[in-house]
């Protein structure tokens, strides 16, 4: 599969282009024609597009960044239209060359990436995780069915070999073997694949987050026990495990000291009778150094409160062994995520990311001694390079301006950092800057293809206002370049999912939000003024904006938020104040059916993308629904803050989208939801299902049909063609 042009798909469509040889037209009398063919396709011939869906998700989005550590030379993957594939770059100069060559859009993904030791081969995984009875993501329907798989590819190219079905691939210190999990269980193979997968060892409860002492002789793993977890020690010589500093704690993300002779580790307090999922966002942690031969543990750092432990599932690298015996870790214990950097032997915690702002992706330079990371800090709705030593000091900024920057790798010269950057006109790319900082300069620049259209797009505004409680709200406003007072033109609000996310002044760093501001822009470009509300329990504003109370099903109080935000549309000279629509995904479709719900006066039609509709029974089938909806009372409550609550009220029309396999959702969030619409006869309702698909639409095609049809069902109700 490729992505198509607009005059590509007129043809595939059966529109008779071939006469025009045959007539003499020129080419300027087609580009005429097919203008003019456009224009009476459009709803009243409002609003001229000037490029396609097809178009504006044509350019491949990148993800898994990663430096070699011995040499100039990185990659990542390239997810092109659902053809996903590694690229590589090697400096100085970092000319990109695309590695595999996957050529269809299967639904099959490529992740964790990780080098050999001296850069030759790549190791990376194949496929997605199972769902809760054991299936893997086949959402083509593929009658062979689909796997999980690790594989390896040289650098130098050829064609990718198979180690073995699993995950999570770590090559060892010597390059050539291989330890992945597949199960719960730990596997080893060989990484030339001269030999099969075997079981590195039989133990008890799910084993991973495996990491290889520095010399290759031993490997350090978490036993997880479901209300507890050990660290243990495999060593491969002796065939023996040891388990460091048991206890009824939960210890998790272990870091070997450069010297092989400690680990560090996260502690949080092991289960109890009334614990829930949704309480550990909330607990308490600490930071622990366990010598190694001895087993003996103790604790460097405590949290001071029950505030930080939401930092610690968010980063890819919660816990880093830096140089001068300093260990980094995030937290959020003074109000927002930071970075922070503690002695070994303990003692107090400096911040090296201060300020009313947030850290998020980070590395550490080749030598250890510099944290470079990303964060909002002077730009809170966008994201910004800063580099500052392990040891403390002032941050200093690595890039400026009106894009976005993240994802920083480092490679081993250290002149430089790779990164991932975006602008609102250009997506998602890697890109290169000198190590002391400077403007991205693109390092695949020939993966944005010619019919992406960048000199089309508008650059959204930030724009904030105030809920009913007083309480400030960011958001992003797309307003179509020709608008103006008295239009009264047709208008969407679109809510993120999570609700741990904020969109950003450009295109995202995450492919499912990637995704959806590419559909803001496209609704802008048929004519819609589009706002992006970044609503309160999101990230980016520090730890009371996300843990705000009585959020989603304890009283649903950012729903003020998504009312706010259409207060402010009706107040705005371009928009038709009947004319307001709601569209989202996940936490955002959940947002989209509560409009619907409660203020169908207000809401006039509504894309409701796998939305929880019903708080007590996600609680009831997923042990509390990563909530801790537990008890007659909360379930209540939770029912109570739930679009089903208030489906009698229902009166506008809905579009739900939803794959049957959602991992996420629970499908019969949707079909519970569609009966009892259905069963009422108040609303116009439609649906759209993908069998086989997850939440996280893996197909491209799946994609463009959800959002041609969105963009579809709100030209039909909002554009007054249907009334």
């Amino acid at each position: 599969m490729r992505c198509t042009n607009l005059t590509e798909r007129l043809i595939a469509g059966g529109i008779p282009l071939r006469g025009a040889r045959a007539t003499g037209f020129s080419r300027l009398a087609l580009a005429i024609l097919l203008s003019l063919l456009l224009t009476l396709l459009l709803p009243h011939g409002l609003y001229a597009q000037s490029y396609t869906l097809e178009d504006i998700l044509s350019t491949p989005f990148p993800s898994s960044l990663i430096a070699s550590p011995k040499v100039d030379r990185v990659a990542w993957v390239f997810d092109n239209c659902g053809m996903r594939n590694i690229w590589v770059a090697e400096g100085p100069d970092y000319k990109a060359r695309q590695l595999t060559d996957y050529d269809q859009d299967d639904g099959q993904e490529i992740g964790e990436l990780s080098f050999s030791p001296d850069g030759s081969v790549i190791v990376y995984v194949r496929g997605g995780n199972t769902n809760r009875q054991g299936e893997y993501p086949n959402p083509t329907s593929d009658p062979r069915g689909t796997e999980q798989a690790v594989y390896a590819i040289k650098v130098s190219g050829g064609k990718p070999w198979r180690l073995g079905r699993g995950n999570h691939p770590v090559v060892s210190p010597a390059g050539d073997q291989v330890v992945f999990t597949y199960r719960g269980q730990l596997f080893i193979a060989p990484l030339d694949g001269s030999g099969k997968a075997k079981p590195l060892f039989e133990g008890r409860g799910g084993n991973g987050s495996q990491c290889w002492s520095p010399d290759g002789s031993r490997l350090a793993f978490i036993s997880q026990r479901d209300d507890h977890s050990f660290i243990g020690i495999y060593d491969l010589k002796a065939e023996t495990i040891t388990w460091l500093m048991p206890d009824v704690e939960r210890d998790d993300n272990p870091v070997w000291s450069p010297d092989g002779r400690s680990i560090a580790c996260i502690r949080f307090p092991g289960r109890t009778a009334d614990d829930s999922y949704g309480r550990e966002l909330g607990l308490p942690f600490a930071i622990w150094v366990v010598d190694v031969e001895t087993g003996k543990g103790r604790e460097v750092w405590k949290c001071s409160n029950a505030s930080g432990g939401f930092a610690q599932y968010y980063p890819e690298h919660p816990l880093m062994w830096a140089a001068e015996d300093r260990l980094l870790f995030y937290s959020e214990h003074e109000g927002w995520m930071h970075i922070y950097s503690v002695l070994v032997k303990g003692g107090e915690a400096l911040c090296l990311t201060p300020g009313e702002c947030e850290a998020e992706h980070a590395a550490l330079s080749a030598d250890r001694r510099t944290l470079i990371f990303n964060s909002n800090c002077g730009d809170i709705d966008r994201r910004h390079l800063w580099t500052v030593p392990v040891t403390g000091g002032e941050a200093k900024p690595l890039t400026t301006g009106k894009g976005n920057e993240w994802s920083p790798v480092a490679p081993a010269t250290g002149k430089s950092i790779v990164l991932f950057c975006s602008t609102a006109s250009q997506p998602a790319a890697p890109a290169v800057i000198p190590i002391n900082g400077g403007n991205p300069r693109l390092i695949a620049p020939q993966a944005i293809p010619q019919q992406f259209p960048s000199k089309d797009l508008v650059e959204p505004q930030q724009v904030i206002f105030s809920a009913g409680d007083g309480l400030e709200i960011h958001g992003q406003l797309f307003l179509p370049r020709d608008a103006k007072a008295g239009d009264k033109r047709p208008a969407v609000i679109f809510m993120h999912g999570g609700p741990i996310r904020q969109m950003l002044l450009g295109w995202h760093y995450l492919y499912y939000y990637h995704n959806s501001y590419a559909m803001n822009q496209y609704l802008v470009s048929r004519g819609y003024v589009v706002l992006s509300v970044n609503f309160r329990s999101g990230i980016g504003y520090g730890r009371a904006f996300r843990t705000a109370p009585h959020q989603g099903p304890r009283g649903a109080s950012e729903y003020k938020d998504i009312v706010a935000g259409a207060q402010y549309l009706r107040g705005r000279p371009e928009v038709d104040p009947r004319k307001i629509g709601l569209w989202g995904g996940s936490y955002g479709g959940y947002l989209t059916a509560l409009g619907l719900a409660r203020d169908s006066e207000l809401f006039a039609a509504g894309v409701d993308l796998h939305g929880v509709h019903d708080w007590s029974m996600r609680g009831r089938r997923r042990e509390g629904g990563g909530w801790g909806l537990y008890g007659e009372e909360l379930l209540r409550l939770s029912y109570d803050s739930s679009p089903v609550a208030d489906v009698s009220f229902w009166s506008s029309p809905v579009l739900f989208i939803h794959g049957d396999d959602d991992r996420n959702v629970d499908f019969i969030q949707t079909t519970d939801l569609v009966q009892r619409l259905r069963a009422l006869g108040n609303a116009h309702v439609e649906t759209l299902v993908f069998p086989d698909e997850v939440h996280d639409f893996l197909v491209h095609g799946h994609w463009l049909k959800a959002y041609h049809a969105a963009a579809d069902f709100f030209d039909k109700f909002l554009k007054g063609k249907a009334h």
